[in-house]
């Protein structure tokens, strides 16, 4: 990564840094923390996991093929996260910063952009783009899995936000060539 990239993720963490610890004092809570160390966890995989083998049981074959956009859209998503996640190399905030704690292990070692964010934007945009009822359930839980990844001091706000649009623009392509 090019050392104006890092200097760059410097200035924006130290702005960040006071919004991560803010919202890191949940974890004091252990009701609180225990609801968004699980709710993490359903991010990493399961719940999108089930929801595309769920969909074709629920609404037969009306749903293989949004099963499939969705497979492929979480695959896309993976390489996606990945590479941007080893070019920019940004460290999570609990590494950064001594007063935010980690409340969960995380998946890998950097934080921007926010896969779990990227893959719970993209696949309720997708479920409910196909299946609008679905809406009720996915929209809260992408909202929570969102906010756990900056509670549990894993990631920086804009690392969500940056997992959120390019979920957003992954769904808005499955969506435009499907």
């Amino acid at each position: 990564m090019a050392s104006g990239s890092v200097d760059l993720f410097r200035r924006v963490d130290r702005i960040e840094h006071g919004v991560c610890r803010r919202l890191n004092r949940v974890l004091g809570r252990p009701a609180l923390r225990e609801l968004f160390v699980v709710v993490s966890r359903l991010g990493d995989g399961i719940v999108w996991y089930l929801l595309v083998l769920l969909l074709p049981v629920r609404y037969g074959q009306a749903a293989l093929r949004p099963a499939l956009v969705m497979a492929v859209t979480g695959i896309a998503g993976v390489l996606v996260y990945k590479a941007l996640k080893h070019r920019l190399v940004r460290e999570r905030p609990y590494i950064t910063f001594t007063g935010i704690h980690a409340g969960t292990a995380p998946l890998d070692r950097y934080s921007f952009p926010s896969g779990h964010t990227l893959h719970a934007v993209a696949f309720t945009i997708l479920a409910t783009s196909y299946f609008p009822a679905l809406g009720w359930v996915l929209v809260p839980l992408a909202t929570l899995i969102a906010a756990s990844r900056v509670v549990l001091g894993l990631h920086y706000p804009t690392d969500v936000l940056a997992g959120a649009a390019i979920g957003t623009a992954l769904a808005g392509t499955a969506l435009a060539l499907s």
